[in-house]
């Protein structure tokens, strides 16, 4: 079920009603069952897969917990890993590995008789993958007791509002929650409503109407020019932003109603300073689980510094991998990989230059140029995110460096009038004015917030039904 579609309009607040009226023990049951049928909505038979990581999942939490010895206890942690990382490889990575065996096999001489195989990928794979795995290894590291209620250790898996998109969650924050009885608060709800609201803002009226102009651009590259180019790309780093961190504020305003709290997954990213603070504030939820499952057990910064580097770089390497099937996901977590790296190899050379030129005493313009410079380099890598191959991304890259400067209005509209285009421009503008807003949408008005964007929303917002873009990985 999507979050934007009519279904979810009777969804979300039948359930939330539910919730409140039946007894507190019993709770964990309707919302299994709620996000059980959400999970269905999609694609029905996938949710034995889902059963299939649980049960295997659960019992080695349990028999991790209750083995003696620490090479006992890995080999039940290996057993979850495998399954998950198993099913994840299988459905995502098969035909993309196939593929380049066969490729290969073209080039050394040799034929590749394995067969391709036709499936979709289950919705949200990478995401539930990743939130089973974090439970079994906080259980293993003695973080994190092994939850003995089935039904609620499912719940931490499948729960509706963060199943398919995030934000990954750790089980130190949501089972203790599950467990505990949660209380129907007016301000509560206001505040949930507020990030559904906003998200819904975010993704019908900003990432939608975006999308109209960007994919018309990106499905005629050829007929492009310089301008019409550069504005997709450009246009893309705010429809995916407004996109994601929409699904998140929504995903949060629907667990808020019930009193449960997501961590916060986007914290303003475009107003980084550097890559390295964008990656603090962008997908922290997906950040953070490499931090500490990845990074920190490679080695992190703990070891001299061309090993850092290398660790650094392979964190992003699998980061790209992680979001999808693709050689353009791989360079596009390489390239942040290799911003990173260059970003720590310059910090001394740039800070000499700042004091040597006196930028950093223009406090206001230092920090324009920072983010500008942030804006240009993630937007950059983004070309590589959206294309839908490599061979297409460079010609992205052609075309705005061709310097083709054709006044043809259509073209420059993108065969869509120039009406898109001024309300594109329009809806970022309003985006801009909404960060004056508190970073937690807490406020006294909340019923005036409410009235006004969704008025917004009915007034510039696209027809509801898009899928978000992070449900293909």
């Amino acid at each position: 079920m999507l979050f934007n579609s009519t279904e979810f309009l009777f969804f979300f607040p039948i359930v939330t009603a539910l919730f409140f009226i039946l007894p507190a023990k019993v709770r964990w049951i309707l919302l299994l069952a709620a996000s059980c049928f959400f999970y269905m909505f999609f694609k029905p038979e996938y949710i034995l897969i889902l059963a299939f990581t649980i049960i295997i999942d659960y019992f080695a939490g349990i028999l991790i917990e209750n083995t003696v010895g620490k090479s006992e206890k890995r080999k039940f942690l290996i057993l979850s890993l495998l399954a998950n990382i198993g099913v994840l490889a299988f459905f995502k990575y098969y035909n993309f590995i196939n593929g380049n065996l066969t490729s290969l096999g073209q080039v050394l001489g040799f034929t590749n008789k394995i067969p391709y195989l036709s499936m979709i990928l289950p919705i949200g794979l990478s995401f539930h993958t990743f939130q089973a795995m974090s439970y079994t290894i906080e259980v293993y590291r003695g973080n994190q007791k092994a939850e003995k209620h089935f039904g609620i250790y499912s719940l931490y898996v499948m729960f509706y509002p963060q199943l398919v998109a995030g934000p990954i969650e750790r089980p130190q924050n949501m089972l203790p929650q599950f467990h505990a009885k949660q209380t129907f608060q007016v301000d509560q709800i206001a505040n949930g409503l507020n990030l559904i609201v906003y998200g819904f803002f975010k993704k019908l009226v900003v990432a939608d109407r975006l999308s109209v102009y960007v994919n018309n651009v990106y499905g005629d590259i050829d007929n492009a020019n310089s301008i019409s180019m550069l504005i997709a790309v450009c246009f893309f780093s705010i429809q995916i932003y407004c996109d994601f961190s929409g699904y998140s504020d929504i995903a949060r305003g629907t667990a808020k109603c019930m009193g449960f709290d997501l961590m916060v997954n986007f914290e303003r990213p475009y107003l980084a300073q550097s890559i390295s603070e964008f990656w603090r504030r962008w997908h922290i939820s997906l950040s953070t689980w490499f931090k500490d499952y990845l990074y920190i057990p490679l080695g992190g910064n703990r070891v001299k510094r061309p090993k850092a580097y290398r660790n650094l770089f392979i964190v992003f390497l699998v980061s790209g991998l992680w979001h999808g099937a693709n050689w353009t996901y791989i360079i596009w977590g390489g390239l942040h990989g290799i911003y990173v790296i260059l970003e720590s190899m310059t910090h001394r050379i740039r800070n000499r230059l700042n004091i040597l030129l006196r930028i950093n005493r223009a406090r206001t313009f230092h920090t324009f140029l920072n983010r500008m410079a942030v804006f240009i380099l993630v937007t950059f890598a983004w070309i590589f995110f959206r294309a839908p191959g490599v061979d297409q991304a460079f010609k992205v890259m052609q075309k705005i460096v061709s310097f083709d400067f054709s006044r043809n209005l259509t073209i420059i509209s993108a065969q869509k009038g120039p009406l898109n285009l001024f309300l594109s421009f329009g809806v970022i503008v309003i985006l801009g004015c909404s960060y004056l807003l508190p970073k937690n949408l807490q406020m006294k008005n909340s019923a005036l917030f409410i009235a006004f964007t969704t008025f917004i929303i009915i007034l510039a917002g696209k027809d509801v039904g898009a899928e978000f873009i992070y449900f293909q990985f």
